[in-house]
């Protein structure tokens, strides 16, 4: 029996892991069992719609379709990498203006309460201010997340309405890189201001807390924290 039949025969029996291995101990080897008649049916049994390619690029070795779908299996379920910025590196600043008063609050992010579950979802308490609103005037909000020591900032959101269900504004965020122009993030920035005082069932008095946080538009849910760092540590350039 010739060696490339023997090889053929054990190939059989060998998983792709220990084919690839065995592909890099010689030339020889490297001939007999990187050919397709042994890497097509493990390529079209575990990655089926990747192995359509080879009528795309008929040139192309099936067990290299296979290495590139592996590679970019487990990019897929590969847990992301810590953020290298913290909640410690960051200001929140909130400004809310309507025709009579003007709210300046600003929150370090070590001052932050971060909640039980990991959500980038933060209370900010307004201590002794008032801020007269009634239902159906316009009020305008900013919220900055501003690098500490002023070496950068990104906003989050910059909008103006009257007041529906709730205080409630949301924006949507740009996505990072350069194709921020072209498709939507999926991610918005929200924020809700909660009145403690009221007359005839019309909220008129002082802001008690604003809420700020970040949501994901595909499960409507708020991003962890970590998730969130990730993305403004793009955009602050940390």
């Amino acid at each position: 029996m010739a060696p490339w039949q023997v090889f053929d025969l054990v190939s059989h029996h060998l998983d792709p892991k220990t084919l690839a291995i065995a592909c890099c101990v010689c030339k020889s080897w490297f001939s007999c069992i990187s050919s397709d008649h042994i890497w097509k049916p493990i390529c079209t049994t575990h990655f089926p719609s990747l192995s359509n390619l080879k009528l795309t690029k008929p040139a192309i070795p099936y067990y290299r379709l296979y290495a590139m779908a592996s590679a970019a299996a487990k990019r897929r379920f590969q847990t992301p990498s810590k953020p290298c910025l913290a909640l410690d590196n960051l200001i929140f600043t909130v400004n809310v203006f309507n025709h009579k008063n003007v709210l300046c609050l600003e929150k370090p992010g070590d001052e932050l309460v971060v909640d039980s579950s990991g959500v980038f979802k933060f209370d900010i308490a307004v201590d002794n201010y008032k801020f007269e609103a009634v239902a159906l005037e316009s009020v305008r909000v900013t919220w900055n997340v501003v690098l500490k020591g002023w070496k950068g900032v990104f906003n989050m959101l910059e909008c103006q309405g009257k007041k529906g269900v709730d205080w409630w504004f949301w924006e949507e965020l740009p996505l990072p890189g350069c194709c921020s122009g072209l498709v939507d993030s999926g991610v918005v920035a929200d924020l809700r201001l909660e009145f403690t005082d009221s007359k005839n069932n019309v909220d008129v008095g002082r802001i008690n807390k604003v809420s700020v946080g970040m949501l994901s538009t595909v499960n409507l849910r708020y991003v962890s924290v970590d998730a969130a760092l990730r993305y403004l540590q793009h955009f602050l350039g940390y």
